[in-house]
């Protein structure tokens, strides 16, 4: 049997020019190598399969091919690759420093191609700083890794640093179409485009599945065929919910997600690929983003036809609600009747039973309660008497100006509703007091037209329905508002009480007493804090201006708080308005407070001289 060559390795580049998706690099490192402007030491660093170490080993050998040399040449005596996974020590690194003197034999460079270096240990990665810095003319290092954070700053510092970037679907899907043609193979453009999607943007994964779905299906490469063998869900399964859920049709659609279960697919994934796929039927409504759109153009097709059946509001409805069940799908405890609740929630998006709901607010019974009794009250006589036609000419007159007095009351209560609901759009008129001379007219024709029709039951006189406004409300997005505002203030300036003046006279004795006796009514309310602030100063008065020193803003701060009450209280104990109170505070005060040992000692003694015969007799210390 003739060995079989994967096809990552027997098509791997030769060339920049094969190098799938990285131009800017290519061609970065061509010119450089043209211009004799490249620098001794590169890092490459990107995601795996990028061609990080295919470009290194083309750069090895462009380098050293001056055009004598036949194009096949590898220079393999010349390009030294180090696994820094396996050989990560500092002896490692010794010996690659050894070899780093020795000039190439063949060639004019000698190529390191280190991979995987952010595996190197710290104190291998300090034993290469020097050697890296100033390598020799001969040398030319190629660091190459998939994590760059790994790799300390200084190293860092002393590289060109190329970041290799993921190979774009397209572009995968074009090189697997040529891979394909080569081959002898008849692939599906949807074949192709669903392996390039499952490898991620690595060119070698994507190989590796290419070879596996090959030997599965043989030279016929079908999109069914993909989808078995890797057992993905495929844009049909997707548009086929998709349809399922703009039909509202809920118990076929959880038919058809148990199907997809039951195939062995997760509902994880397939809660996430739905979200995708409204994301890509969302992008199809719009011309100009219908680029971001990654499939072929017969699928494009297809996308393009399903989302002209949505709108965009159910669109960003089902992503939200789908992205929502995505989130919570690995802490639910029943995970499977999560996404059941979610795809019953959006087949409930466009359910025109669900959409009729009216934004309109509803008037609380209690706001037209007794109103409304009244109003239908008069209407049944009104009625009533309509229907016996016994009614005299006054009769009539009284019955429409009751008809008039019943349509007053049922417009001033539409129009107390509607200032209530729109405080906007109440002026000037409408905060006004309802008690105009033409209301109580209208009041008066209603009374008199109910006593000239016939005798009803008379219900007890309750509350008024409509109470007059106490309290007027005013915008604040007008000049008149600001003007008027100004004259509530007023207003209630001068409905509040008119202190009594009080001018008796009064002793610093009397101040100290009332203060005692201002602090033992805080005591017995429980608030003693403030109690203990008023008794550690002692008040002092000069001409009806008690003041307070206090050793502390602290302390100014908690009186502040309490000075209205405090105040009302000593004015009514002394019988004076015109005391005032001036609070200051010196911080020299608070060293009374602050004894040290050796001075409560001396305190101590003073009051009792026995206490140092004490200390004296068992040598005792402070």
């Amino acid at each position: 049997m003739e060995h079989f060559v994967v096809s990552a390795r027997k098509y791997r580049p030769q060339t920049f020019k094969d190098v799938v998706g990285q131009q800017a690099i290519t061609n970065t490192l061509a010119n450089a190598i043209s211009n004799n402007h490249l620098a001794q030491a590169l890092l490459f660093t990107g995601p795996r399969g990028v061609g990080k170490t295919t470009c290194a080993r083309i750069l090895a050998k462009m380098i050293n091919n001056d055009g004598t040399q036949s194009p096949d040449e590898d220079f393999a005596f010349n390009i030294f690759e180090l696994d820094a996974a396996s050989n990560n020590s500092v002896d490692d690194i010794r010996n690659l420093i050894d070899q780093v003197r020795i000039p190439p034999q063949v060639g004019n460079y000698k190529v390191y191609i280190i991979d995987e270096v952010h595996m190197l240990s710290p104190s291998a990665f300090n034993a290469f700083l020097k050697t890296l810095e100033e390598p020799p003319k001969h040398a030319i290092f190629i660091l190459a890794t998939t994590e760059k954070h790994k790799i300390i700053p200084t190293i860092l510092s002393r590289c060109q640093i190329f970041d290799f970037k993921r190979i774009t679907v397209s572009d995968a899907r074009q090189y697997l179409g040529y891979i394909a043609e080569q081959e002898g193979v008849n692939a599906e453009e949807d074949a192709l485009h669903i392996i390039a999607q499952k490898a991620d943007g690595a060119m070698r994964d994507a190989l590796s599945i290419y070879d596996r779905v090959v030997s599965f299906s043989g030279a016929n490469l079908t999109r069914q065929a993909v989808t078995e063998n890797l057992n993905v869900l495929d844009y049909d399964t997707y548009m086929q919910v998709t349809d399922l859920i703009l039909e509202n049709d809920i118990p076929q659609l959880l038919i058809k997600f148990n199907d997809i279960l039951t195939t062995g697919f997760d509902g994880h994934h397939f809660i996430a690929g739905l979200a995708s796929h409204f994301r890509d039927l969302l992008v199809c409504k719009d011309q100009k983003t219908i680029k971001l759109l990654e499939v072929g153009e017969q699928t494009k097709a297809k996308y393009f036809e399903q989302s002209q059946k949505t709108s965009h509001q159910f669109l960003l409805e089902a992503i939200e609600l789908a992205n929502n069940c995505d989130l919570k799908y690995k802490t639910s405890q029943n995970q499977r009747l999560l996404v059941e609740l979610c795809l019953m929630q959006l087949a409930s998006v466009t359910f025109e039973a669900e959409k009729k709901k009216s934004d309109r607010k509803i008037i609380p019974p209690s706001h037209f309660e007794q109103s409304a009794v009244n109003i239908s009250t008069e209407k049944k006589n009104l009625i009533r008497d309509n229907e016996h036609d016994t009614s005299s000419p006054s009769e009539e007159t009284g019955q429409a100006t009751a008809g008039k007095a019943v349509e007053s009351c049922a417009t001033e209560a539409e129009e107390n509703y509607y200032s209530e609901t729109n405080p906007s759009a109440k002026t000037e008129e409408q905060v006004q007091p309802v008690t105009t001379s033409e209301s109580s007219e209208v009041r008066q024709e209603q009374k008199s037209a109910v006593d000239q029709t016939e005798p009803v039951k008379q219900e007890p006189e309750k509350k008024r329905a409509f109470p007059e406004i106490k309290r007027e409300k005013v915008s604040g997005l007008s000049l008149k508002s600001i003007g008027k505002k100004k004259e509530l203030v007023e207003k209630q300036k001068s409905m509040k009480p008119v202190e009594k003046v009080m001018d008796d006279s009064f002793t610093e004795e009397d101040l100290v007493t009332a203060w005692k006796n201002y602090t033992e009514k805080l005591k017995h309310k429980g608030e003693k804090i403030l109690a203990s602030i008023l008794e550690s100063q002692v008040p002092t008065l000069k001409n009806k201006v008690i003041h307070l020193t206090f050793p502390n803003e602290t302390m100014r701060l908690d009186l502040e708080k309490e000075e209205n009450r405090l105040m009302a209280f000593l004015k009514a104990e002394l019988r004076n308005t015109y005391i005032t109170l001036e609070v200051h505070v010196n911080e020299a005060i608070s060293k009374k407070y602050a004894f040290t040992p050796q001075e409560k000692y001396e305190k101590l003694k003073e009051a009792n001289p026995l206490l140092d015969k004490l200390r004296a007799t068992f040598d005792l210390d402070v």
